[in-house]
């Protein structure tokens, strides 16, 4: 703790004083009345030597500190000359400043770094998901080129196969401009009421002949016949199906997904779960991120872009809701927003 300068001089004043007078005290012609006199001046010069040294020391040591925070731009914690002069205890007050400044550039470094580390992560993905398909594409005409053109049976085989590859990267490509718009907020939710019950029948419709691919059982369950949201329709129905669609694809053979409806009051709980493998806890606070595929071995067969959780992320961000998911491995997966009811 600090002292403060004038209890300190006076503290020293008096110590000085009465070393002076004890020491006059042994003189032959020294009497009360001189020593009395003598301890007063030694009080007051002392104590005005003394306080006025250390006034100078402690402000020049405040300036000195203020300085450096200048140098570091402490401007913007408001720190002052003045509010460093009027405080009782300065030097413990420009410590605290100086401790919450440094803590702060320590996030905001740590988060540059983590920032960097996921651009370079992005930029590795983006790449290499652009060149998988580009690649496959060039050598199958390439091939065709070079003399394959000319079997009937291989010219067909090879052109489906570019197209596919193709198809791809089209897929790829819209979906990295509608996240880029939705980032940038050229893309704005048209919302309005909907029936979100009726969008996920229609998504199932769509997506029924996946689901007997894989003989996966689709089902509805809801308190009412209709639920009404305040909702944009295409985006909602591009969230359901990205969630139906990989709950049949990543799910188990003659499996179940099941899309619930649950009453809150003044919002619909929208959850839509499988009994499929599940994920990994250690995979579950990234799977939102751009092109993060659990399954490593089998991320780029499967014909989608990587992006559709981003995708889905930003759209219920838009609507003012978050998506949660909760997973267990062998237990299935369950995927959960919430929309505003209307």
């Amino acid at each position: 703790m600090l002292l403060n300068p004038k209890l300190l001089a006076t503290l020293l004043s008096i110590v000085i004083a009465i070393f002076t007078t004890s020491f006059l005290s042994f003189l032959p012609e020294a009497n009360a009345n001189i020593l009395f006199i003598c301890f007063i001046a030694s009080f007051i010069i002392a104590g005005l030597l003394i306080y006025f040294t250390l006034d100078y020391l402690v402000f020049q040591e405040i300036n000195k500190m203020y300085d450096t925070i200048n140098r570091l731009k402490m401007k913007d914690f408001g720190v002052s000359r003045k509010k460093l002069y009027k405080n009782a205890n300065p030097l413990k007050k420009l410590n605290d400043e100086l401790f919450v400044y440094v803590s702060k550039k320590e996030q905001e470094v740590n988060e540059l770094k983590r920032l960097e580390k996921y651009r370079r992560e992005f930029l590795a993905n983006v790449s290499h998901e652009l060149k998988t398909p580009i690649f496959a594409a060039q050598g199958f005409v390439h091939t065709l080129l070079d003399g394959a053109m000319d079997d009937e049976r291989v010219r067909v085989k090879f052109l489906t196969k570019a197209a596919k590859s193709l198809d791809g990267l089209d897929i790829l490509v819209k979906d990295l401009l509608t996240l880029s718009q939705m980032e940038t907020g050229d893309i704005r939710m048209n919302r309005e009421r909907v029936d979100v019950k009726q969008i996920t029948k229609e998504v199932f419709e769509q997506l029924e002949s996946k689901a007997e691919t894989k003989n996966v059982t689709l089902q509805i369950k809801s308190p009412e016949s209709q639920v009404w949201v305040k909702a944009d329709a295409q985006r909602i129905g591009q969230v359901i199906t990205n969630l139906v669609e990989n709950a049949i694809k990543y799910g188990n053979e003659d499996g179940k997904v099941l899309v619930l409806f649950e009453d809150e009051k003044k919002d619909w709980r929208i959850s839509v779960k499988d009994n499929g493998p599940g994920i990994a806890p250690e995979h579950l606070s990234r799977i939102f991120e751009r092109f993060y595929r659990v399954d490593k071995a089998r991320s780029r067969s499967d014909g989608s872009s990587g992006l559709g959780l981003a995708i889905v992320k930003h759209i219920l961000n838009a609507h003012k809701t978050k998506i949660t998911v909760a997973s267990k491995p062998d237990k299935g997966t369950s995927f959960s927003f919430k929309l505003s009811k209307e």
